[in-house]
């Protein structure tokens, strides 16, 4: 039997402990979370994802959508109406579909240009930018002949010194983030898949974790994330719901 979130509806603060809590079908609760994520720096590199307890990405499905909630998407939108640019791997775009979003721009990166068919158009049919498609410079023909017609720039992402020979065959997160503000978009959110979501923290490129924990015990078939050395962070912020899931904003010390 496969393992499916429950619903919830209220959330209470926990850390810190105001204890408000704020009932999410309300119209009063997309600015009551806004304000929750909020952040007031010019640039910054954010990191969101979800996660099951067991610390699986993604469900049996293969994709976030099974273990997310109600709450987690309210999350995502105060997210991204925070960014200029959601940063995900063409993974991710392959397993949960390519639909623009609707206050921030995409930017995919690939190596192959192959986005599972994908529109890359907003999910109400209105316009958008392109979504923007990262690759090595060595890439770029194969890439831009792979999404033929759809609505994307083709970003050629040169190495710089942070690269190493590990990176040989993918873009650098230093690089990607430098390409990005390069084109004026600084306040950055990386929604994985895991691989991507990985070398952005073992890269010291991130700034906040926001991660949703379900209270779902499953496979892991795509681990959350993958590091082989630790990462200091501090937890700044925790929302619970009533269905057990838990939603916390953590701060990366240097």
């Amino acid at each position: 039997m496969h393992a499916t979130a429950p619903a919830g509806r209220w959330v209470t603060e926990v850390i810190p402990t105001s204890l408000e809590r704020v009932d999410t079908t309300t119209e009063t609760s997309a600015e009551w979370m806004a304000r929750r994520y909020r952040r007031a720096e010019e640039s910054f590199v954010r990191l969101n994802m979800v996660t099951t307890l067991t610390g699986s990405s993604a469900g049996e499905d293969g994709s976030s959508t099974s273990i997310s909630s109600r709450v987690d998407r309210l999350i995502l939108g105060a997210i991204r109406r925070e960014a200029d640019v959601v940063v995900v791997g063409a993974e991710t775009v392959r397993a949960e579909g390519s639909m623009l979003p609707k206050t921030a721009r995409m930017a995919i990166v690939t190596a192959s240009g192959d986005l599972g068919g994908g529109s890359l158009r907003r999910r109400d049919g209105l316009d958008a930018p392109p979504a923007l498609v990262l690759c090595r410079p060595e890439h770029a023909a194969r890439v831009a002949a792979a999404i033929g017609d759809a609505p994307a720039d083709i970003v050629a992402v040169a190495s710089s010194d942070a690269a190493t020979p590990d990176d040989a065959a993918r873009l650098h997160p230093a690089d990607i983030v430098r390409a990005l503000r390069e084109r004026g978009l600084a306040r950055i959110v990386c929604e994985g898949g895991a691989g991507l979501a990985t070398q952005f923290v073992a890269s010291g490129v991130v700034d906040e974790v926001c991660v949703t924990v379900s209270p779902l015990l499953a496979p892991v078939h795509h681990p959350f994330l993958s590091l082989t050395a630790s990462v200091t962070a501090e937890v700044t912020g925790m929302l619970v719901d009533d269905a057990g899931f838990s939603y916390r904003r953590l701060a990366i010390r240097r």
